[in-house]
């Protein structure tokens, strides 16, 4: 005889998947059962009552098969999307995640409960029964087709619940197709930083700086390798793709860093020699100074009186930071170096201009002193074809363009009468033109941007 689901399994446990191998005999199909040997040895033959009965037992057997058949079906589904869910916990927290690991518990307890109507129906029938009445065989067919019908209802329910997954379940899957390959870029980032640094040191470079921020991903990399399943598949991404720039970024910097000091040791010769240049040329400044005292008005030369000290005390500072880099390149103090240098070129560029400046002025005085007409012509010009522009497709010009073109005509006039005189003030007129073409080239920005615009 054929065992029961009561007899395989506690009647108290309805889960489908706790309830899977109980079952495996109760759904012996009918036609196995009748294949079995009508006689036993030892024994006499079993006793079959015909007709009527036999039919009803035959459907409420086959009412059985269907239940059963149904009752696996339900509980294959519910094992795979058991799996579906987990999935979404293991990478997603949010809002809407949450919610669907709550309806699937919903379903489940929907399942339990069409579970136990389906055993319960199992349960009260023995089909086997010698002396089954048409009627009670009547009777299991019936609780076994509603048992049926019921998970079926339950089976379409879990089907929907399934298909509104694709999602939530798309972006889990996405995540967790990233995560293995993510952390091994990691580890691999993190191997290659240590070769370049291994390298960068039997080289003769320390480099202590970059092994200490190496040194500072050792605790990334345990949490790591402990896994997702501890710190979850989100900060295990993020953690994981931070770790790779940061030791990206580390040797990167390790592998350049024998460049990077021999671009150091570059600066340091370079700027050293610009340093002695400017030492000379600033001793040259004093002479240009005395000629331009000598044949130009106190306005020509005064604001450069500062210039000599000015270049002594620049190259001093210079120097005195040359040998604070020399000693930070020393020490691989590469950071520092670099500023140190910095600061260098900024002194000296500082001292290069006030020094040339002096030259510059004497030069461009001489040649306003000989030909100031020059000057003049370019500042006219300047203003006539701004006037052009200005009057281009117009009969009359724009008050905003003709107000300070006539300003400027104006100054323009004003400077060159400075030029008359025993003393002209050759610079005052010099910074009084250059004004002017500024003013004019003003107008004819704003002009052109304006008509360009309403192209």
């Amino acid at each position: 005889m054929t065992a029961t689901p009561a007899q395989a399994a506690p009647a108290q446990s309805y889960s489908p998947s706790a309830l899977r191998d109980a079952l495996t005999l109760v759904a012996l199909p009918l036609v196995v059962a009748l294949a079995l040997p009508v006689a036993f040895a030892g024994g006499g033959t079993r006793r079959w009552f015909g007709g009527r009965a036999e039919g009803q037992r035959a459907e409420a057997q086959a009412a059985k098969d269907a239940a059963a058949a149904a009752f696996y079906e339900l509980d294959t589904a519910q094992r795979d999307l058991r799996i579906s869910i987990e999935t979404i916990v293991a990478v997603d927290d949010s809002p809407a995640a949450r919610r669907t690991v709550s309806d699937f518990e919903a379903i489940g307890r929907r399942i339990d409960e069409v579970s136990r109507q389906y055993i319960d129906a199992v349960d009260a029938h023995d089909l086997d029964r010698d002396d089954l009445e048409a009627s009670a065989a009547a009777q299991a067919r019936t609780a076994l087709t509603r048992a049926k019908d019921e998970l079926g209802k339950v089976k379409k329910e879990l089907d929907r619940f399934a298909d509104g997954l694709g999602p939530l379940l798309g972006k889990a899957e996405t995540q967790l197709a990233r995560l293995a390959p993510a952390v091994e870029r990691a580890r691999q980032a993190l191997l290659a930083a240590s070769n370049a640094l291994d390298a960068v040191r039997e080289s003769g470079l320390k480099a202590d700086d970059l092994a200490a921020r190496l040194a500072a991903l050792a605790p990334e990399l345990t949490k790591l390798n402990q896994g997702a399943g501890q710190h979850g598949v989100p900060g295990t991404l993020e953690r994981a793709e931070r770790v790779s720039r940061e030791a990206e970024a580390v040797r990167a910097e390790a592998e350049r860093l024998p460049e990077r000091a021999a671009e150091i040791d570059h600066r340091l010769v370079s700027l050293r020699t610009r340093a002695q240049a400017l030492t000379t040329r600033s001793g040259q400044v004093e002479p240009v100074l005395s000629e331009l005292r000598r044949r130009f008005t106190v306005a020509c030369w005064q604001d450069l009186q500062h210039v000599p000290e000015l270049a002594v005390e620049n190259v001093r500072q210079a120097e005195a930071k040359l040998k604070e880099a020399q000693a930070a390149r020393e020490a691989q103090r590469w950071p520092d170096a670099t500023a140190l240098l910095s600061t260098v070129r900024a002194l000296l560029n500082t001292t290069d201009e006030a020094v040339s400046a002096a030259g510059d002025r004497l030069a461009r005085l001489n040649a306003v002193q000989k030909d100031p007409q020059a000057e003049i012509e370019r500042t006219r010009f300047a203003i006539r074809d701004a006037q052009r522009l200005a009057m281009a497709g117009r009969s009359t010009p724009d008050p905003r363009d003709a107000r300070p073109l006539d300003e400027a005509v104006a100054r323009l006039e004003r400077a060159i009468a400075t030029l008359e005189g025993r003393h002209p003030d050759y610079w005052h007129f010099l910074t009084e033109t250059e004004g002017v073409r500024q003013a004019v080239a003003g107008v004819v920005s704003r002009i052109r941007e304006e008509r360009g615009a309403a192209h």
